[in-house]
């Protein structure tokens, strides 16, 4: 159970939410992270809220944090609705596995996908917004791609789910301006989100159907990505787990709000990441997560913003060169030397202590370490020749479909 810092009692309707923390002192958490998730606790509606190892503050509020409430805060998701991570198996030993010949073949994922995958979700958004990124493009930011190795078997039910010999990808994607641009019309449309919405007005359900469309189409796009790796490795690839981590989910008490926190299931697994020079984790949600709302940590969690990691690494070029390696021989792909710094190892937390923690409270048991061997993040391209390249292919297409 979490560490309570609010009473739950029968006057708790007046004095705020319930506020957990499934964290530890050995968890590095700020304060103003810690005073969001407190305020949170005074909005209308609030129930209850979980606290995660790797908190850390957000612009509408923490983020690394699962708020049960009888109301609807759009703000609390934000713009990446749906954003998640898919975790997968490609049938590529690892022995045969080369580092320096994937990374050149995953350059080609900057290109966006040709064939777009039909269905609700595709033309949903679509007619919902013209300028919709296509699927099979991952996004800037702590977003990534990352072909994975065991590095160590933490338990011996690991086997069940991961081998030693096997390749395996992680995406961390979401629903790219397509939930940008449901948000940003969430707030022209409704000025003041403060109280939240109720689920039963036009604005609820609105933005209920909207994000539901986000979800989907951000579930879709991390399969399409991993379908573009294991074609560029001429593999096959096999989904083990989706799991979301900036969404709502409704429940009988109420509405979960899940901000940076993995929307997780008994029964599944779960990846936890730790960055392109640190490693990941799977793990198994336990019966005890019901507590913290069937929510986990998604990720180490930044320690230090964007803007206060500039100056503390990247200075010279030998550092610059230095954060595109790793020590298990790992690759990061990342032509953009501000990125590659406000996304370096040591902007975020430990991610060990994060799953010490979740593991320490009941949450979940850790399955195994995985070590990084390619990270994708951004490639320069020039867009002109890409575009030149994409109508020699539809022309291409046509002409074989003439025979």
């Amino acid at each position: 159970m979490g560490n309570s810092i609010r009473d739950s009692g029968p006057d708790n309707a007046v004095r705020g939410a319930t506020v957990s923390h499934y964290f530890t002192a050995k968890s590095w958490i700020e304060g103003s992270a810690l005073q969001q998730l407190a305020d949170l606790a005074e909005l209308p509606g609030m129930l209850s809220i979980a606290g995660f190892p790797d908190l850390h503050p957000g612009k509408y509020g923490p983020v690394g944090m699962a708020a049960l409430s009888t109301r609807l805060y759009p703000q609390l998701i934000g713009n990446d609705i749906g954003c998640g991570m898919g975790f997968f198996e490609l049938d590529l030993p690892l022995r045969k596995f080369k580092i320096d010949k994937a990374a050149d073949a995953m350059r080609q994922l900057e290109t966006p996908a040709l064939d777009q995958p039909e269905g609700a979700a595709a033309g949903d958004a679509r007619s919902l917004v013209a300028t919709a990124n296509p699927f099979g493009t991952i996004g800037g930011g702590n977003h990534f791609c990352e072909i994975q190795a065991v590095e160590d078997l933490l338990c011996p039910e690991a086997s069940v789910h991961l081998d030693r010999q096997k390749i395996y990808l992680l995406v961390h994607s979401g629903s790219r301006n397509l939930g940008a641009n449901v948000f940003a019309e969430t707030l022209a449309a409704t000025p003041s989100l403060a109280d939240g919405l109720d689920s039963m007005s036009d604005a609820g359900i609105g933005w209920l159907r909207l994000h539901d469309l986000c979800v989907e189409w951000a579930a879709i796009n991390r399969q399409v990505i991993a379908d573009r790796v294991a074609a560029l490795l001429r593999a096959d690839v096999r989904l083990i787990a989706d799991i979301p981590h900036n969404l709502v989910r409704a429940t009988a008490e109420g509405f979960v709000h899940y901000k940076g926190a993995a929307a997780v299931k008994q029964g599944s697994i779960a990846p936890i990441a730790g960055s392109r020079a640190s490693l990941s984790y799977v793990v198994e949600p336990l019966a005890g997560a019901a507590s913290s709302h069937w929510a986990i940590s998604h990720g180490a969690g930044r320690k230090y913003d964007r803007r206060n990691m500039h100056g503390r690494t990247g200075n010279t070029r030998s550092e610059r060169e230095g954060l595109l390696r790793n020590t298990w021989g790992g690759i990061a792909i990342c032509d953009d030397r501000r990125l590659a710094v406000e996304e370096a190892a040591g902007a975020y937390k430990n991610a060990a202590q994060v799953v010490e923690d979740l593991a320490g409270h009941g949450l979940i048991r850790a399955l195994a370490a995985m070590k990084p061997l390619v990270t994708y993040k951004k490639v320069e391209v020039d867009h002109d020749e890409a575009k030149r390249d994409k109508g020699r292919e539809r022309r291409l297409e046509r002409r074989q479909k003439r025979g």
